[in-house]
């Protein structure tokens, strides 16, 4: 029996799990290659590449030197991460499936996997990083040291057991030097383009894959002088501040809509000015669109979120933080309030100093202390201007 500590590795068949895979190794763990199946459903299909993926992951597993072992979670996937994924569409809001995969698969049903077999940690290769804080005697997860890839907004549900099972090895470098790694130790995958969109989604086009679980109903579109201007296919369909695929690029605004409009400097509005989604009653099944991407309509100074997860097991105190209202932006710097403090707190609010764009119901506010991840909620609304 080996006396060097065992990690199990989570092996997508991407670039980034197969390096982590090889530094694990290079520090002397004993390492084992998991490689997840998380959905069944057509996966014989164009768009979806787990078999593919497999192929890779057991190819980097030959040249790094470890066992991979085939792993079917697409049971406890459907039950945990899909079901829950459509209730939220169905109900209007637009839900961000990998975040919720990542606390109930891959840091919960994968762990325990991973212990079954022995193991001391388990290892991915997400762009993140875990220390102690040795005055707390917490674990802390951080920011990837590279900000174009950092990944720790994905995973701000991770508990304080969870993160201290938890390696991230690529967190502590840039995107660059995990791909020269890869080429310089011969990794069949090394220029492998990352793998975009939802896991169950694959490459194919959003509407369509909804079109198979949830009904549709189609309704009005509205703008924001009560004009009927297009007829959407569902409002399931849609998200908060969406320009493409909403059918009305020629129509144009006007009346008052029009003055506003060109109050805010939009010269030639309502003739080329791109429409984008602002609202959704779902009452009354009515699609609310506006133009122009700085419309008071799509502009929040704060939000309320519940359904709170934070990482040190208790709530950070009321104070000035930053935060992310959805992956791809910059920290934004916020106050947050109502927050208990006491380990009870479900539900938080927050403002912000400059208005934040298209906040949207289902996706989920991340909290940060300068690089420290210290958890976040699930937006439930985004509040307006007085």
């Amino acid at each position: 029996m080996s006396s060097k500590p065992r990690v199990v590795v989570g092996l997508s068949g991407g670039v980034d799990s197969a390096v982590t895979a090889h530094l694990l190794k290079q520090q002397g763990h004993e390492v084992i290659g998991i490689f997840m199946k998380n959905w069944e459903d057509d996966d014989d299909s164009e768009h979806c590449s787990s078999n593919i993926d497999f192929v890779d992951a057991a190819a980097v597993a030959d040249v790094i030197g470890i066992e991979i072992e085939h792993v079917n979670f697409a049971s406890e996937y459907k039950d945990r991460v899909f079901s829950e994924f459509l209730r939220e569409y169905q109900a209007g809001r637009t839900p961000n499936p990998d975040i919720l995969c990542n606390a109930e698969i891959k840091f919960k049903s994968f762990l325990d996997h991973a212990m079954r077999l022995g193991a001391e940690k388990i290892a991915t290769g997400h762009y993140c990083r875990v220390q102690l804080n040795g005055k707390t005697g917490r674990h802390e997860l951080l920011k990837g040291l590279d900000p174009s890839k950092d990944q720790s907004y994905f995973l701000h549900r991770l508990n304080q057991a969870q993160l201290s099972k938890t390696l991230f090895p690529v967190g502590e470098l840039h995107k660059t030097e995990v791909r020269r790694i890869a080429q310089e130790i011969g990794l069949p995958n090394a220029k492998k383009k990352d793998s975009t969109g939802i896991c169950f989604i694959g490459e194919r086009p959003f509407r369509e894959f909804l079109n198979r679980y949830i009904s549709k109903e189609p309704g009005p579109i509205k703008d924001p002088t009560g004009r009927t201007i297009g007829q959407h296919v569902g409002l399931s369909f849609y998200t908060l501040g969406q320009r493409q695929g909403l059918g009305i690029g020629g129509i144009k605004a006007k009346g008052a809509e029009m003055e506003a409009l060109r109050a805010r400097g939009l010269r030639g509005a309502g003739e080329h000015t791109p429409w984008f989604v602002a609202r959704k009653d779902i009452e009354k099944n009515t699609l609310w669109v506006v133009q122009g991407h700085d419309h008071p309509w799509l502009l929040s100074p704060g939000l309320l979120a519940d359904d709170a997860n934070w990482c040190a097991g208790v709530p950070p105190a009321p104070g000035q933080y930053a935060a992310k209202t959805r992956y791809r932006q910059a920290d934004a710097p916020c106050q947050l309030l109502n927050s208990a403090g006491d380990g009870t707190a479900d539900a938080f609010q927050l403002q912000f100093p400059e208005d934040q764009w298209a906040v949207t119901p289902g996706q989920s506010a991340v909290l940060y202390d300068g690089d420290v991840c210290l958890g976040g909620g699930v937006i439930s609304g985004a509040m307006a201007h007085a």
